[in-house]
């Protein structure tokens, strides 16, 4: 399926949730670009959870700034583009709806229990098991006002949580 020419795609959720595993798959069939917005990290950030820090919004702010502008720059060329960015407050989502096109927003959801379960099956990713709780308490869950996003159960396997991705997407106005 070729999604809408220049829509942006976001795969948010707290780490461990599947959002890198999901988004390399829609990006897949959507046709689209696909980025790891933890690619996007200044040094500094990957350095201080490496260090088992968590990030501030300070933090937050150049790797978002870096994410929206690489979002609108591939938009603006009329592709269509899936990054995943855990994007866990609203004022986060806000500035990452910052594009000239469609912006659309999986919400990767699930609970802290089977997440922890996910991370500790997890090697070679720089922020440590033990920040799982401090992005719980940071996220700010999207509420039935942020018309743009689309919440995802993820109590199931890659699959099936692709699968209803898909069939979700589907159904929004942002698809031809």
């Amino acid at each position: 399926m070729n999604a809408e020419q220049g829509t942006v795609y976001y795969v948010m959720g707290v780490s461990g949730c599947g959002k890198s595993s999901i988004g390399e798959g829609l990006a897949n069939y959507l046709q689209a670009e696909f980025i790891d917005g933890d690619t996007l990290h200044p040094q500094s950030n990957i350095e201080k959870m490496r260090s088992g820090l968590a990030l501030n919004d300070e933090d937050r702010k150049p790797w978002l700034a870096s994410i929206v502008t690489k979002a609108d720059a591939i938009s603006q060329q009329r592709k269509t583009v899936v990054i995943v960015c855990s994007a866990l407050k609203k004022s986060y989502r806000d500035l990452l709806r910052q594009v000239s096109n469609k912006v659309v927003f999986i919400y990767l959801k699930g609970e802290q229990t089977l997440i922890q379960q996910r991370l500790e099956r997890r090697s070679n990713h720089f922020m440590p098991q033990h920040l799982l709780a401090s992005q719980f308490a940071t996220l700010e869950a999207p509420s039935a006002a942020e018309a743009d996003v689309i919440p995802i159960e993820i109590d199931a396997n890659l699959e099936q949580v692709l699968a209803r991705c898909i069939n979700s997407i589907s159904r929004k106005p942002a698809l031809n």
